[in-house]
Order: structure tokens, then C-alpha cells, then sequence
């Protein structure tokens, strides 16, 4: 089984911000397959299902970014995922919009939502999916960046890259974890 979780923070006023890139994703993924978060456990909400022939669980934590973790570890215990098994999506700062990265092990570099679940893991070796969301804004500051709305038009664009992040996040669930990173972190 794989566990796909895509990583922002519940709140409506989050919606559409650069932060919540991760959920987004997800929310492209079930729109995909016609799915729903049927469950609220563990602090988040997920459902079961099975995509590509692999039995998955899609998710979103309700535990706000920076303890992201804190969902992830009692969800992976209880299904019994091991951390190679956990795909993460989320928002890269140090990427640029149009671009994905992904990789099978590594810091958080910086990444709030990240260091909760090397925390709770207690390990780097997790498949993370980072979409780029970096533009040159000079007078905000980080926070106010990321937390910041897209615009129509800046969605429009990050749509695109947010729809590639699924792409990879599908294939990632058949393919070998060095192919995908071939195929999507080039382009």
C-alpha cells in the first residue's frame, strides 16, 4: 500500500495559497479518479482506493503544515506503510512555477511541514513531490508569500505544474522512483 499526501493547512482563508499547493494536487488527483475524503481519522482526512492496480491512500492533514507529521506517523503505523511508501506533495520555495522536483530521500531544507515528518519518522528516506512556487516578489516576505492567494492568472500557470506533480505522483505508484525523477525533474 502507498500514501500519497498532499501537504497546506485547513483553514477556508488558506484556500489557494501558495502554501496549500499540496492540497491542491490532491485535489486534482481525486477529481481524476472521481474520488472523495471519505475518512476523518488521525487528524486528517483520507480515503482508501486502488489507482494503477496499487492499493493507495490519498490524504490531506487537518493538523495545519507545520505538524504534518503528526498526522502521517499514526496513519503510516496503522496501515502499516512503510516511509518509502509515502509520497508527500507540496509547495518548493527554491523551485520556480513550472517546474517539479522530485526525490526519494533528503532535508527538509527549510520546510516546516517537512521537518515534522523526518521528526516523526524519525527518517529523510520518503518520496517527496515539490512544485515550484517561486516568482520574484522582493517586498514580501517569505511567510507573506506563501501564504499569499494566486491570482487567476498565476493559477492558470501553476495549474499546468500542479497537474505535471500529479502526473509524477501517478507514476510514481508503477514506476521505479529513479525513472519518474528522470522523466518529470528535467523538464
Amino acid at each position: 500500500m502507498k500514501l500519497i499526501v498532499g501537504l497546506g493547512n485547513p483553514e477556508l482563508r488558506y484556500s489557494f495559497t501558495r502554501h496549500n499547493t499540496g492540497f491542491l494536487a490532491i485535489d486534482e488527483l481525486l477529481s481524476r479518479y472521481n474520488l472523495k475524503l471519505d475518512n476523518d481519522k488521525f487528524d486528517g482526512l483520507y480515503t482508501k482506493t486502488n489507482i494503477e492496480n496499487v492499493d493507495v491512500i490519498i490524504a490531506k492533514p487537518m493538523t495545519y503544515m507545520n505538524n504534518s507529521g503528526d498526522f502521517i506517523k499514526p496513519i503510516s503505523d496503522y496501515y502499516k506503510i512503510e516511509p518509502k511508501d509515502i509520497i508527500v506533495v507540496y509547495d518548493e520555495l527554491a523551485l520556480p512555477v513550472g517546474k517539479i522536483r522530485i526525490t526519494k530521500e533528503g532535508s527538509a531544507a527549510g520546510h516546516n511541514g517537512i521537518k515534522s515528518i523526518i521528526a516523526n519518522l524519525q527518517t529523510e528516506k520518503f518520496i517527496k513531490v515539490r512544485i515550484g512556487i517561486k516568482e520574484p516578489v522582493e517586498f514580501l516576505s517569505q511567510i507573506d508569500f506563501v501564504l499569499k492567494r494566486y491570482t487567476p492568472d498565476e493559477f492558470a500557470e501553476q495549474k499546468k505544474n500542479i497537474d505535471r506533480a500529479v502526473d509524477a505522483t501517478i507514476a510514481l505508484l508503477n514506476t521505479d522512483v529513479d525513472k519518474v525523477m528522470n522523466d518529470f525533474n528535467g523538464t
